[in-house]
């Protein structure tokens, strides 16, 4: 037996409401976190490469500044860190993101300057280490460098 029709030419059984989504709906969702995950990873990875690099300028500044004080006493540099009041073996930043070497400055002796050499650890910054900046370089002189990078992208 057909159904009757109501006033409003609406069947009487009407459909119930759909509950969930569409797949429209879906795809929607989806592509704006796509968007918003290419906009702030990159930020965050910037972030992050900071934050490390920071790291690595406190044991530069660190060590420069034992330097400075071994000079007082000693009236030469030292490029044994041992001297400096550090361990034995290899010295690294307080984060484990940079290893340190002193060697000559640029007067090319040890005994007026030297340069110290922050290399990021290539476990702590995964394949590439710091690709922006690489090993970041601070002399005698106050002279802040970096192998790969600009000192404004580097130091500031």
């Amino acid at each position: 037996m057909p159904q009757a029709a109501s006033r409003t030419g609406v069947s009487a059984m009407a459909r119930p409401p759909q509950a969930g989504m569409t797949l429209i709906e879906l795809m929607v969702v989806l592509a704006v976190v796509g968007i918003l995950t290419a906009i702030a990873y990159p930020s965050y990875q910037g972030s992050v490469s900071k934050a490390r690099r920071a790291d690595g300028k406190t044991l530069l500044l660190d060590i420069a500044a034992r330097q400075e004080r071994y000079f007082m006493d000693s009236s030469s540099y030292t490029t044994t860190l041992t001297q400096l009041g550090y361990g034995v073996g290899t010295l690294t930043s307080s984060d484990g993101f940079y290893s340190a070497t002193v060697a000559a400055g640029p007067s090319g002796s040890i005994t007026s300057s030297y340069t110290i050499t922050a290399t990021p650890v290539t476990a702590q910054w995964g394949n590439g280490g710091d690709t922006q900046c690489g090993n970041l370089l601070l002399d005698s002189r106050g002279n802040q460098t970096s192998s790969l990078g600009t000192t404004a992208a580097c130091w500031n």
